[in-house]
């Protein structure tokens, strides 16, 4: 039987590992159910990440910080929405975009902003405290996925966002203003994914690396299908990942297990665990029926 103070440890880490993860998904799930794909969320999270942590040392304020990295992530959804509501592009390409973006300037701004190499680690006043050694950034996180399922399956706003996802031609028959409700969920979601950037820079890694992302946009859009575009879901799906990532922390250390088996094999078991999970019920899953199709009025 664990020690309590251990027990609360590993509760922190799974709820730590969890928040950038449901972050993410909630705010792909909403864009989704609008009809659109955004595969660039990878992108998001390390800008956010990057442009969360120099507002947070510039203004000498964490909160300056986690503006920053939803300003980032809303700049970016907006981008997309222009590029595939208004201007009727494919869904898959910009996000692409993005993606290669970060993974160059992240790096480069690592050594033009802070003049090291590969990471950049945050000062303490440039961090989010925590509150009884819990981030607020995690509780609004969980407030976030409940309050956002509430407005998809509780309120007539949920309701028209639903219908553009699956019949936009419908809905707008009806008056719906499909690419203004598109272009919201879509901002949304990317101020989502920009915040879960900033809350790993600036409050659960402390530090800007070339890889902080470390695949969380595309686990994240995985998660999407596995709570079949359900934020209650995508909680529980989020809890299951950040189980298993702060388990793989605790099972490096084990004597028998040290120097043993790579650490690199060890990284791999979240990410197993979760496109395991999403395999199984892969079958069961029914996506938006327009989702990922640019919407043409006819």
């Amino acid at each position: 039987m664990p020690e309590p103070g251990i027990l609360l440890d590993f509760i922190r880490g799974v709820l730590y590992a969890m928040t950038p993860i449901l972050l993410t998904a909630v705010g792909e799930i909403v864009a989704e159910r609008a009809g659109v794909v955004n595969i660039g969320l990878e992108g998001i999270i390390m800008l956010g990440a990057l442009a969360g942590a120099m507002a947070s040392e510039a203004a000498g304020s964490p909160w300056a910080g986690l503006a920053a990295g939803l300003l980032v992530g809303a700049a970016l959804g907006l981008l997309h929405a222009v590029l595939t509501v208004y201007l009727k592009g494919d869904h898959i390409i910009p996000g692409v975009g993005v993606n290669t973006l970060a993974y160059g300037l992240v790096p480069y701004m690592i050594i033009v902003y802070w003049h090291t190499a590969g990471q950049h680690q945050v000062p303490e006043y440039a961090r989010v405290p925590h509150i009884a050694g819990i981030s607020p950034v995690t509780v609004a996180a969980i407030a976030i996925a409940v309050a956002t399922w509430y407005v998809l399956f509780r309120t007539s706003l949920g309701l028209k966002l639903r219908a553009v996802g699956e019949n936009p031609e419908a809905a707008d028959t009806v008056g719906v203003r499909v690419e203004r409700l598109q272009t919201a969920a879509v901002v949304y979601g990317g101020m989502l994914a920009g915040l879960a950037g900033a809350f790993m820079s600036i409050d659960w890694l402390s530090t800007v690396t070339k890889e902080i992302a470390a695949g969380r946009g595309f686990i994240s859009l995985a998660l999407v299908v596995f709570s079949n575009w359900n934020p209650l879901l995508a909680l529980g799906g989020a809890t299951l990942f950040g189980f298993f990532d702060t388990l793989r922390e605790w099972v490096k250390v084990l004597p028998g297990v040290k120097g043993l088996v790579p650490d690199t094999l060890l990284n791999t078991i979240p990410y197993i665990v979760t496109l395991a999970a999403v395999a199984g019920v892969l079958h069961r899953v029914r996506p938006p029926s327009h989702v990922g199709m640019p919407y043409r009025r006819e």
